[in-house]
């Protein structure tokens, strides 16, 4: 393990923020990541931990350790009739994983193709895509306790799921995910229910084609990071009370929208976004992507304070059109590797 002063992070996130951390050090192993944090504590240091980038906001200079997660493994560890249990390391690449379950026919994960980013950072987010949230198949999270200062293991139901939140958003600082462990089909359960993707599989309603159509939607529609930089889907799908849809609707037949619990309705943001006339517009160097106006793009070098004044512009203009606020689902860390509450 090797600690590095005055790194520069562009490349390690894929909206491609200038960002340059005071200490650096790649972790390989769960022993890595307690001398890692050692050193923060000695060097009275807050801990940045760094997965594949692709759902941050990082400040100019970032004086704190930034630890970047590299612990790679995929074993079985637990076996039924109907599912197999895989353990996963948090460095684990997720597309590429995603792609090994399915040739090793486990099934559940297909409609989370493509997703940028490692297998640690699933968990936090509850990552999800076309009707399937990564929660439904977690059966366990383990993790370094910094309060406890001692590695466990979290159940599914102790991680508190639900949409684009778990346990580890709301204790951004206490846990350091190591491993990940996915209990997964042996026999598929299709999730094809959003229109687009039910209309490209037509009758060959196989895992293996429902992987292929979620990656061609994806590629049609996202840009890639390498030539546009962005972070994926920029704002969540707002999630409001069915009266207040019921009002909505009535100015809006056409609201994409998706039943939920509790007398809910999610809503598409993108929708949104495009009606408040977003799509393919740019403030400076930054603007939401023409093909998906539900991506933020960095067109020209843009800096952290530009990203923020068009995310925020964005969100403006969407509340005065439909009086609903859009929230940002990249986390924005400041200066000292603190995560920080986005302002409207």
């Amino acid at each position: 393990m090797q600690i590095q002063s005055q790194v520069q992070l562009r490349p390690f996130n894929t909206l491609g923020l200038d960002a340059v951390a005071a200490y650096y050090v790649q972790v390989h192993s769960a022993e890595d990541v307690v001398r890692a944090i050692d050193f923060a504590e000695t060097k009275q240091l807050n801990l940045l931990v760094l997965s594949g980038g692709s759902n941050l906001l990082l400040p100019p200079e970032i004086h704190a350790l930034v630890m970047h997660m590299h612990i790679q493994c995929i074993e079985s560890v637990a076996e039924d009739v109907v599912s197999q249990t895989i353990r996963v390391g948090a460095g684990q690449n997720w597309h590429d994983f995603v792609l090994w379950t399915t040739t090793q026919q486990l099934y559940g994960l297909q409609n989370l193709a493509l997703i940028p980013g490692m297998v640690g950072a699933s968990p936090v987010q509850n990552i999800g895509a076309y009707g399937v949230e990564v929660g439904e198949f977690i059966s366990a999270v383990d993790v370094y306790d910094r309060v406890l200062k001692q590695f466990s293991s979290i159940t599914a139901q102790d991680c508190h799921f639900s949409y684009r939140h778990s346990i580890f958003k709301d204790n951004p600082d206490r846990y350091v995910i190591t491993h990940v462990s996915f209990r997964l089909l042996k026999t598929a359960d299709l999730k094809v229910s959003y229109g687009d993707l039910k209309a490209a599989m037509q009758d060959e309603l196989t895992a293996e084609n429902l992987q292929k159509q979620v990656m061609l939607i994806r590629q049609q529609k996202l840009p890639d990071p390498a030539q546009f930089p962005n972070a994926g889907s920029f704002f969540k799908n707002p999630v409001i009370a069915l009266s207040v849809f019921k009002q909505l609707a009535v100015k809006f037949p056409d609201i994409p929208h998706y039943p939920q619990n509790n007398d809910q309705v999610k809503i598409a943001a993108g929708w949104l976004i495009d009606q408040a006339g977003w799509k393919g517009k740019q403030l400076g160097p930054v603007g939401m992507f023409d093909k998906q106006a539900l991506v933020l793009v960095n067109y020209t070098g843009a800096t952290l304070n530009e990203v923020k004044a068009t995310y925020q512009a964005v969100q403006y203009d969407v509340y005065e059109k439909f009086n609903i606020r859009l929230e940002p689902e990249p986390v924005l860390f400041n200066d000292s590797g603190l995560i920080q509450v986005h302002l409207d």
